[in-house]
């Protein structure tokens, strides 16, 4: 099975560098979350700086993928993918040494812009140095290193909850010194099998925005959109809100609400690695079909239980088991597969922003809809997972087939033709 084929070290080093971006994006925002009333208490914030700040971090991501995925395709992902983590450092930088709340919003501009512009970039550049057969693992790992940003983040708030601004500090911090090692090492990053670019760093021949509204990229393009903002507005709700709700809505105390958030965060960790294992395999899509039926199962007792507690309990166990097997993961993977080399990452960035869009939009009603009826917010969310359970099956059953086939670059599940030494024909 094409899975089961052992890939060299030199490219788990690029998916593991790649994967930095997912890693310092989940850090940015849980870290801003975890520090926020310690920054209103330390700066003496109004309450419209401090939901300022919580927008502009998923603003800025927005912004920065639409941007940064044209910038790289135009002038080389190469190029991009080197300097963008050196200003997301340059950013974490400044919120960390921030003296006032001006200077940290400065702050949160710059990470957010690049850290949003890092994200397509960096899964372009690991998908064109990565073999057909290697590539949804290669990705797939990504979503690991995004785990880990919520989990580093997390862990370090909460044994560093007592210490103020000291705290926060090392919070952001361990990402300004995670960014730095990240762009050395990026710099000296030698990939077999990647474009070509001239001695300036641009692609050879700049790709016009006309082919990102080809049928070739526009209809890939809309269905891994429909997915990933579907999937994404119940779990962006849950990942900014699911305290919250745990406490006003289902009566638990903050301590309870915390640990039932941090006692699920091992298990989404391992799965994601399962995930990965099985990410090149036909395994990916048949569990797919399982798990989303899963994750919409848990959105159904939730709802049904108008997010009573024990209901909300159920929901996490069944939440924590079917989502890296049907969320972002898939999406990431999918888009890599099914969109055309020469855009993919103008098309994803495209789809990034517009999606980090939607979530930051309904960020700031969520609230509000929870405390009118949560019964309304939960069975909203279960229609978007239902809706991302269709796009996923159109994905499965005709755009990874097709990329197979028309798609340079794109999906091959297909078992390979060995040479008689037993390595295939496109091995290094």
């Amino acid at each position: 099975m094409a899975g089961t084929r052992p890939i060299p070290p030199p490219l788990w080093k690029a998916a593991a560098l790649s994967g930095m971006a997912s890693y310092l994006d989940a850090g940015l925002i849980v870290s801003i979350s975890v520090n926020l009333a310690v920054y209103r208490d330390s700066y003496d914030m109004g309450v419209w700086m401090a939901g300022a700040i919580s927008a502009i971090v998923t603003g800025c991501i927005a912004v920065g993928s639409l941007v940064g995925g044209r910038l790289a395709d135009l002038f080389g992902r190469r190029r991009v993918y080197n300097w963008d983590i050196f200003c997301f450092a340059i950013g974490a930088l400044v919120i960390t040494l921030a003296p006032d709340d001006i200077t940290l919003l400065v702050g949160v501009l710059v990470a957010g812009l690049a850290a949003g512009a890092d994200l397509p970039t960096s899964l372009a550049v690991v998908s064109d140095a990565a073999p057909p057969w290697a590539r949804g693992r290669l990705v797939a790992f990504t979503q690991v290193m995004w785990m880990l940003g919520i989990t580093v983040a997390i862990f370090l708030g909460f044994v560093l909850s007592t210490t103020g601004m000291t705290g926060a500090r090392l919070i952001t911090g361990q990402l300004a010194v995670a960014a730095l090692v990240t762009w050395a090492l990026r710099s000296r990053l030698k990939l077999p099998d990647e474009p070509p670019e001239t001695e300036t760093g641009a692609a050879p021949e700049a790709i016009s925005l006309k082919s990102v509204w080809t049928r070739a990229a526009l209809l890939p393009m809309t269905a891994t959109f429909v997915f990933y903002v579907t999937w994404g507005l119940g779990a962006n709700t849950f990942g900014q809100f699911g305290t919250y709700l745990l406490v006003t809505v289902s009566d638990a105390s903050q301590s309870l609400a915390t640990g039932i958030n941090l006692a699920f965060i091992p298990i989404g960790v391992l799965l994601t690695f399962a995930f990965v294992r099985v990410a090149d395999s036909p395994w990916r899509d048949r569990l797919f079909h399982v798990a989303a039926v899963v994750q919409i199962l848990a959105f159904v007792i939730a709802s049904l239980t108008a997010g009573a507690l024990a209901g909300m309990l159920v929901f996490f166990v069944l939440y924590q088991l079917s989502n890296p097997f049907a969320g972002e993961a898939n999406y990431k993977v999918w888009s890599q597969l099914t969109l055309p080399a020469d855009t993919r990452a103008t098309t994803q960035g495209l789809t990034y922003a517009l999606s980090r869009g939607v979530f930051a939009v309904a960020a700031f009603f969520t609230p509000a809809l929870a405390d009118h009826s949560p019964s309304v917010l939960l069975w909203t969310i279960t229609a978007c997972m239902t809706a991302a359970a269709l796009a996923g099956l159109f994905i499965i059953r005709v755009l990874v087939p097709r990329s197979a086939r028309e798609i340079p670059g794109g999906a091959d599940l297909r078992i390979p033709t060995t040479s008689p030494a037993g390595l295939s024909d496109k091995e290094h």
